[in-house]
């Protein structure tokens, strides 16, 4: 790797290099690189068939990389400040899974925040791990979950000093940063692990003056969604490793899920775009910042919206923010985040990233516009204008503190029955109930069904939310362990 340096892209640059050469293909993908699929090809293009190829000596191969791949997950790793970084072509989904499954074995406990990702509390159901939930801080006046006091965090490692490790989002999807060194020092002392969700946290390796990233901050790994903010295809991630961490079994904790084949479409998306982030991303994210400061400064001039910021640090379960997040709290104009969004995309022809209860989030990048930002800012003042009504009798609180009955993977695995909705209270559920996105839980196996729960699934299925997770996709029946 010494040869290498940052402006190079050594997949892509393998890829030109096989496209030259005129291979004639009697291996997979079928399709023979688009000849076999006109359609495919009128409507992807030429350029991506011909690079939809399979794994070979040239190309090298994602589950033991020794060539081309091995060099460019080498320049991912040291433009994150990482001793290894791993190419992850199943999504950040499998990149968290595979940080609890490198650390932790069944039946070994893990601190967390439960405002997580229904990734991490799968990776739980997969590997028995037993969750230690920090509930997180909530500000009250946004109905929104925080992230977690350092003091919630001490008292749980206390409590569990057999813990293998703490998790800890970086951001949340609302743009809230936990103190992240402070957290990750203080597991350390404990000589517990620091996993780091940073699926929303591209940017902060490279931008200047956001949140600390998750490898400046010490911690032993953090799954990094480049497709998010960095410009990757989607599905395409990071997995991150520092601190001594074997690289060779985490690779093979790693393939026990991720595909035989990768894609090279998605794995070529990771090496270029790292070039680009290192080679642009400061000028890039600094730009994003001013973009994202100026929506906020506009929509706040409408009047009824609050499009919040770092004003709402507290220097604890709000340590910093993420000033490229454009969150828009929406209940004092009298709708709900969920039926802006849904008004935007139906009637502006505007898809933001999402909406929910009380809030909306504009997800703002390095393709982005400012005049793009000012047909947003236009029609939020049109909504308000033609849609805003009283609020009163709006839900307002995002985040309901769970009663925890069992370990998840017990009550996934365990005899359960259907019930419906509005006669399962005090039972304990057996699946998932979220909204998606963003994909936090608001029931999850193992959890006791309240009376509150239900009246929030219940209001959000009458706001439009799309709630998913349940097997009954019209969520009017719920799954829950069989008594006795």
């Amino acid at each position: 790797m010494n040869h290498l340096s940052q402006d190079k892209a050594p997949v892509l640059e393998a890829l030109q290099r096989y496209k030259s050469m005129r291979v004639v293909p009697f291996d997979v993908p079928g399709h023979k690189r688009g000849k076999g699929n006109r359609e495919l090809t009128e409507f992807l293009g030429a350029q991506c068939l011909t690079v939809d190829v399979n794994s070979m000596k040239p190309l090298d191969n994602l589950c033991h990389p020794v060539s081309v791949i091995k060099d460019a997950e080498a320049l991912a790793a040291e433009a994150f400040g990482a001793e290894h970084a791993f190419f992850m072509v199943n999504g950040t989904t499998s990149a968290v899974q595979s940080m609890v499954m490198s650390v932790c074995k069944r039946g070994e406990k893990i601190i967390m925040p439960r405002n997580v990702h229904r990734s991490a509390i799968n990776a739980l159901i997969l590997s028995g791990a037993v969750p230690v939930y920090v509930n997180p801080g909530v500000d009250k006046e946004l109905g929104i979950s925080l992230g977690m006091s350092l003091t919630d965090v001490e008292r749980a490692i206390i409590e569990n000093p057999e813990a293998k490790a703490v998790l800890i989002n970086n951001p949340t999807y609302y743009g809230v940063c936990s103190n992240l060194k402070a957290i990750t020092d203080l597991a350390h002392r404990y000589n517990m692990r620091v996993l780091v969700d940073e699926a929303h946290g591209t940017h902060f390796y490279f931008g200047k003056n956001l949140p600390m990233s998750a490898m400046a901050a010490g911690a032993d790994m953090a799954a990094v969604s480049m497709h998010k903010s960095g410009g990757s295809l989607t599905q395409s991630s990071l997995l991150l490793v520092n601190n001594g961490l074997s690289e060779g079994y985490v690779r093979q904790i790693i393939n026990l899920a991720q595909t035989t084949s990768g894609s090279y479409l998605l794995i070529s998306s990771l090496d270029i775009s790292r070039r680009n982030l290192v080679l642009r991303g400061e000028q890039v994210f600094q730009k994003v910042s001013e973009m994202a400061e100026y929506a906020r400064t506009e929509i706040n001039r409408i009047g009824g919206y609050y499009a919040f910021s770092s004003e709402r640090v507290n220097g604890d379960t709000i340590f910093d923010f993420d000033v490229t997040k454009l969150s828009v709290h929406t209940l004092d104009i009298g709708l709900a985040g969920i039926e802006v969004y849904d008004l935007l995309r139906d009637e502006y022809d505007i898809q933001i990233e999402f909406g929910d209860i009380g809030n909306i989030l504009a997800y703002i990048s390095i393709g982005d516009r400012i005049l793009d930002l000012e047909r947003l800012v236009s029609s939020l003042s049109e909504i308000k204008r033609r849609y805003s009504k009283d609020k009163a009798g709006m839900l307002s609180q995002e985040y309901i503190r769970p009663q925890v009955e069992l370990a998840p993977q017990d009550a996934f695995y365990a005899d359960s029955e259907s019930l419906p909705l509005n006669e399962s209270a005090g039972r304990i559920c057996s699946e998932f109930v979220m909204c998606y996105p963003p994909g936090i839980p608001i029931l999850a196996p193992g959890e006791k069904i309240t009376s509150e729960i239900l009246e929030y699934i219940k209001y959000a299925k009458e706001k439009g939310c799309f709630l998913t997770g349940t097997q009954d996709s019209q969520v009017n029946h719920i799954q829950v362990i069989k008594e006795g």
